[in-house]
């Protein structure tokens, strides 16, 4: 996954950010799960389990975010300088710095999808909203450089994913996700 991320310091601890999270997924396949709504022609695709399930064959769904499930956000950051818990004494030389963030978005993916024998579909469309928190440990060299450690989770919610070429085709989802990120970076004067 790729992320990336440009920011402003409205002072020395707070900045604002606008950035994209590339992050990807594929649905497991083969697999049964419980399913509401109407289709055309069920057990045309040998999905059909009792109890309101079905199997995820090929021929039924396929589904994914591979081209990038695109989180674009803006997040709000806090930034502390740590360095003297570390017995730093000359800060233009090094830095460490606590960072914590809240961040809010849209989801704008290129969902890739094969549905009830239709032709596959992998369009860009916005297809909902997400919202996130992170924590981190900066590393910043000579005033300008930087490598940064974060764990960053959040909530997706997608009330309208496209599946299909029509417009009345759609299916939603919602989950939570977690990343582990390593950024490298600058700070510059403007």
């Amino acid at each position: 996954q790729t992320n990336f991320r440009m920011g402003y310091f409205i002072s020395d601890h707070y900045s604002v950010a606008i950035g994209v999270d590339h992050m990807k997924y594929v649905m497991s396949q083969n697999k049964t799960v419980d399913i509401n709504g109407y289709y055309p022609n069920p057990g045309s695709y040998g999905e059909l389990l009792a109890n309101n399930q079905v199997l995820l064959t090929e021929e039924f769904l396929k589904y994914e975010h591979t081209d990038g499930l695109n989180y674009v956000n803006t997040e709000f950051s806090r930034h502390d300088d740590i360095s003297s818990v570390f017995k730093i004494g000359n800060t233009d030389k090094i830095q460490i710095n606590l960072t914590e963030g809240v961040g809010f978005g849209l989801l704008y993916p290129k969902t890739n999808t094969t549905l009830l024998g239709k032709e596959r579909h992998d369009d860009f469309h916005v297809s909902g909203f997400g919202t996130s928190l992170k924590a981190g440990l900066n590393v910043t060299f000579f005033k300008h450089f930087y490598i940064q450690g974060e764990l960053k989770g959040g909530y997706i919610n997608m009330q309208d994913i496209r599946t299909t070429e029509s417009t009345e085709d759609s299916a939603s989802q919602d989950f939570f996700f977690f990343q582990r990120i390593i950024a490298v970076g600058g700070i510059f004067r403007i």
